[in-house]
């Protein structure tokens, strides 16, 4: 489809025209729209946005060559590789991209690129637990955290790839006691999201929590969680031989992309410093870039050395971190 403005310009013989690029998305237009209204200020390329919550793989094998979509931009590295492993994606060659994404952070086969990091970290109560109390991931078996963690589901995609590096870290025999040792040490079965595992410090049930870091901006921002937020502080636990676990957003080119010249346009402008720092601050994330500044509300959550392991390497072992918690009936 051509957008009204290439439309225009062909017509007047002005410039050449453009066509759109067409991104089915898993964030909500809000999270997207202002750094692709900046792409396409910057351009003249309009950009369409369609969120599909779920089904992207089955949507796009679905329409095959046919597909509108030119990108997909999603959360969680396990959500890209199952998309770039359902062969609905197509390389890309950019030394640009190489060069603003850390090579932990995208595809080996150049499939997908990270845009944003997020750390998965522990919110303390301000009141119950004191500076430098909490530690490493380790340590998160202490026998001193015992009924003092709330947790969401294991099986969820965001503590599955928590214990895909654990494994990293060590082995999969010692991230099973671990994810056994975390169990021991919960204050109530696993239940709702990460902002309910705030509430539930501020009500008084659990002291911590392993919860992502964006969702401290969220709450901040709603009026109702707000006093949950003010609760906690957000704390940056490590590994012993590495640092704070991290996931990403990212973006992949798909296979049948009929307008592959602007989509990679708009996939270059997104490690762009000024496209960096908007799409960060909309998400109250870490830009990936070099230099690019994380918002103001971001920084004041502390500094942290991010955890190298390859993002790769974490998801191919989340079939392996889902049997352990299994195994361990995590949420039992």
């Amino acid at each position: 489809m051509i957008s009204r403005l290439a439309l225009a310009t062909a017509l007047l013989g002005a410039a050449p025209a453009f066509a759109d690029v067409n991104i089915y998305t898993t964030r909500q237009d809000f999270l997207i729209r202002p750094v692709t209204d900046a792409f396409t200020e910057k351009t003249g390329i309009a950009v369409n946005l369609a969120f599909v919550d779920k089904g992207i793989v089955e949507r796009l094998r679905a329409e095959g060559d046919r597909s509108p979509a030119d990108l997909v931009m999603t959360v969680d590295v396990a959500n890209l590789k199952q998309i770039a492993d359902a062969g609905v994606l197509q390389p890309v060659d950019s030394e640009t991209l190489e060069a603003a994404v850390p090579a932990e952070l995208q595809s080996p086969e150049n499939l997908w690129f990270a845009l944003t990091t997020r750390a998965r970290v522990v919110y303390a109560s301000k009141e119950r637990v004191a500076d430098g109390e909490v530690t490493t991931y380790e340590a998160l078996t202490d026998e001193k955290w015992r009924g003092r963690i709330c947790s969401r589901s294991g099986v969820h995609d965001y503590n599955l790839a928590l214990l895909a590096a654990v494994i990293a870290h060590h082995d999969a025999d010692y991230a099973r006691d671990w994810a056994a040792g975390v169990k021991a040490n919960l204050a109530r079965k696993p239940q709702g999201n990460d902002r309910a595992q705030v509430k539930a410090i501020w009500a008084g049930e659990c002291d911590i929590s392993l919860t992502n870091t964006y969702y401290m901006g969220a709450m901040l921002a709603d009026p109702e969680q707000k006093a949950w937020a003010e609760s906690v502080r957000i704390v940056y636990p490590q590994f012993e031989d590495g640092g704070t676990h991290i996931n990403i957003s990212g973006v992949g080119m798909t296979r049948a992309a009929p307008n592959r010249a602007e989509a990679l346009q708009l996939m270059e402008f997104l490690v762009s410093p000024e496209a960096q720092e908007i799409y960060a601050d909309l998400n109250d994330e870490f830009p990936v870039l070099a230099g690019a500044e994380p918002s103001p509300l971001v920084k004041s959550w502390g500094t942290f050395t991010p955890d190298t392991t390859d993002l790769n390497t974490i998801a191919d072992l989340r079939a392996k971190a889902l049997r352990i918690m299994e195994d361990v009936d995590f949420d039992g």
